[in-house]
């Protein structure tokens, strides 16, 4: 059995500055076999689980083109195109089957749903026999596209995202028993016209999302239901099918799959009130956190969560960090600041102004005067729960100690996914009494065993926990909580 595999991953966020082309693409831009096994194996990421299920199915691997990028802004229709177009070219069709890893939250200018686009091309260039399987992040927006094109749906369970391994394990096996015919996979998809952000998708903490989860893990347990997703969505895409949805898939029992995704629906709508977020002001939080006893004292900088395409430049909270009370750390993508400690050197004295370059919207630069500690090639390796084994770049990197402010300044926006963001430039979180993240919850996978309190901050961004804040122009309505 041969089974093909492709796919394009990005999470865009189209109220974010710039745009997105086809370079941000290329680093992680994987084509063939060769190359896939040698960046992928040994991983606990999806492509990692798609290796070691096709090994132990006793399937032919044939890999055209992976590629990934940060999230960010729009796309652009020129790099959508050639993105499709590589992507689906490389698909093998000879293959028995296919496996797309894709994100479902990725919007190009034109093309407000690109992984349907991508489905609808792959589909024509596969042949309408064919099963085709498609790995989804738990914050898809989903299409009735998708679910059109696809014979097997699979999203994340978790957030933190620390089951893209086993997901991926789980796509391929269902696959394989499609290809041989032991089942025959139906989807039905429902949306209960919800926007709910980020920070309210915890998946190990009691609350509704997780009681929404344990529902569809009960589901899942019933005779002839194959699998449940629970997207939680993405509300920073302004695009029709943007928020909550849910799709099910039994084995040839349609009736049964819109039951139970109606069933989700509604347990969805009920929890509508709970589901909502309110954060804390940057000024009150940072006192607060000062005022704790012990930390780590975790500030959850969401506005700026560099994993949901924000610049990673915010200075909301940096502002009342510059002269603290007690050890802070804040991490602020800023190229100009790096270039320059770069250019002074490990021991002078830094001063300049910092973050605040990319809009109006994540606030302006803070003059920072201190001692630059180390300078670093920001390349590190996960090691902790999150996709590990993963490569992450910070691009050059510099550490700046201004009294009890350590600031770590990146050419890159890297998300605090692994505890490496820190430790790779020699410093110990636990050293730190108040750490800054630019993350909504993936920051738990880095953070989490060591923090002692947390703190959500609201702030403006172009992620902002306050929805009110976005002008909306796609958006399918009526949605709660905008109308």
């Amino acid at each position: 059995m041969k089974i093909a595999v492709a796919g394009i991953f990005h999470e865009t966020n189209t109220f974010a500055p710039g745009l997105t082309n086809l370079d941000a693409f290329h680093s992680e831009w994987v084509y063939g076999n060769d190359a896939f096994l040698n960046r992928y194996s040994k991983t606990r990421t999806s492509m990692g689980g798609v290796v070691d299920a096709m090994h132990e199915a006793g399937a032919e691997l044939s890999c055209g083109l992976y590629t990934a990028a940060t999230p960010s802004g729009m796309v652009t229709s020129e790099a959508a195109a050639d993105l499709i177009a590589a992507a689906v070219e490389s698909i093998d069709t000879s293959a028995e089957g296919a496996v797309a890893i894709l994100h479902g939250a990725m919007v190009a200018q034109g093309i407000p749903d690109m992984e349907g686009e991508f489905l609808r091309q792959a589909r024509v260039k596969l042949g309408p026999s064919k099963p085709l399987a498609v790995l989804l992040d738990l914050h898809a927006n989903i299409s009735q596209e998708m679910v059109l094109q696809a014979d097997i749906i699979i999203g994340y369970d978790t957030y933190p995202h620390i089951d893209a391994y086993e997901r991926a394990v789980e796509a391929v096996m269902l696959l394989v028993r499609t290809i041989r015919g032991e089942i025959r996979p139906v989807l039905a998809l429902a949306q209960p016209g919800m926007l709910i952000v980020p920070q309210v998708m915890l998946t190990d903490e009691e609350g509704p999302m997780k009681e929404i989860m344990n529902r569809a893990f009960a589901i899942e347990r019933e005779s002839n239901v194959l699998n449940v997703t629970v997207a939680g969505g993405f509300p920073y895409s302004d695009i029709p099918d943007a928020g909550v949805a849910f799709v099910v898939m039994t084995n040839n029992d349609p009736s049964l799959a819109e039951c139970y995704a109606e069933e989700l629906k509604q347990m969805a709508w009920d929890f509508r009130e709970r589901l909502q977020y309110e954060g804390c002001p940057a000024k009150e939080a940072v006192a607060k956190a000062m005022a704790m006893p012990d930390g780590p004292v975790i500030l959850v900088e969401g506005s700026d969560n560099v994993g949901a395409g924000a610049p990673a430049d915010a200075t909301h909270i940096l502002i009342h960090l510059t002269d603290p009370l007690k050890k802070s750390l804040i991490v602020i993508r800023d190229e100009e600041a790096v270039a320059m400690a770069q250019r002074l050197g490990v021991g002078e004295v830094f001063e300049g102004e910092i973050g605040g370059k990319s809009d109006h919207l994540h606030g302006s630069p803070v003059r920072v005067k201190g001692i630059i500690r180390t300078l670093f090639d920001g390349k590190y390796t996960h090691i902790g729960p999150y996709m590990t084994g993963n490569w992450a770049y910070m691009g050059k990197t510099a550490v700046i100690e201004s009294g009890r402010l350590t600031v770590i300044l990146t050419e890159n926006r890297t998300a605090p996914w692994d505890i490496g963001h820190v430790s790779s430039v020699g410093l110990r979180p636990i050293d730190f009494h108040i750490i800054v993240v630019k993350a909504a919850i993936a920051w738990r996978t880095a953070f989490g065993p060591i923090c002692r309190s947390i703190i959500y901050v609201n702030t403006p961004g172009c992620c902002s926990s306050d929805l009110t804040h976005f002008h909306y122009e796609q958006l399918r309505r009526p949605i709660y909580p905008l109308n």
